[in-house]
């Protein structure tokens, strides 16, 4: 038996790292969909479970971005996650079949992966939820598929949130200007699974691999300037012919 049989080859490393990266996405996507599932059937529009004094189960929707946040019409929003996560999909296949980049790292491949899932996630409240749920008033749930069809078209549906961690609160001294005398409190935006993987995603990036972004950028601008070099010499002829 050779003694190469166990060394990986660069199509396995490739393997692997593509199962590793778009199973990660597919594991967020799927946790994030089975809870806003069941808060969306389980709980009515604007229920609040304490869990903790410090962490409620808060069920809210909303037609904008992470944690909430509104930025322009529903169909711009959506187009731009669609095209979101066409580009971190594409981007993340591109890292896991690039061997000649060497070994991307680990850390890396995770973080994009849970930015893309994240996109990924809110995005499929957005085109599908508003044709399969209905949206009824408080204190009814949702139903799953109801016979009068959903609330909203396809693009339209709203994003489910239901994550609270009113961690701490204060009153802001009365000689402040414009906020004495109100309650500051920490943290208010409810989110969901989906948004915490964006966050992580991009904390992470920017804590710990900023500088190894640089280098990935230089290091395929090197790999382009080389294969450009390439087929130009391939082109010339030789000058012995």
């Amino acid at each position: 038996m050779s003694t190469t049989d166990n060394v990986p080859t660069p199509t396995n490393t490739i393997s692997r790292r593509a199962i590793f990266s778009f199973g990660l996405v597919a594991l967020v996507v799927i946790i994030d969909q089975v809870i806003k599932f069941l808060i969306k059937t389980r709980f009515y529009l604007g229920e609040d479970m304490e869990i903790t004094s410090w962490f409620h189960l808060v069920f809210v929707e909303n037609n904008g971005m992470a944690f909430g946040m509104t930025i322009g019409s529903k169909y711009f929003l959506t187009s731009f996650r669609i095209l979101a996560v066409v580009v971190l999909g594409w981007y993340l296949a591109r890292l896991t079949i690039r061997q000649r980049w060497g070994e991307i790292k680990t850390g890396y491949l995770v973080c994009i992966a849970l930015i893309t899932a994240g996109a990924l996630g809110n995005i499929i409240d957005c085109l599908f939820y508003g044709l399969i749920f209905n949206n009824p008033m408080p204190p009814q749930v949702a139903v799953f598929l109801p016979d009068g069809g959903g609330y909203a078209p396809f693009m339209l549906g709203k994003v489910v949130d239901m994550f609270y961690f009113p961690l701490f609160s204060f009153v802001w001294p009365d000689w402040m200007p414009w906020v004495g005398g109100e309650t500051f409190l920490f943290f208010q935006p409810v989110f969901n699974f989906a948004d915490s993987a964006i966050s992580v995603g991009v904390i992470a990036l920017l804590i710990f691999y900023s500088g190894y972004m640089s280098e990935l950028h230089a290091l395929n601008k090197s790999h382009k300037d080389s294969d450009s070099g390439s087929s130009e010499s391939a082109e010339t002829p030789s000058a012995d012919k």
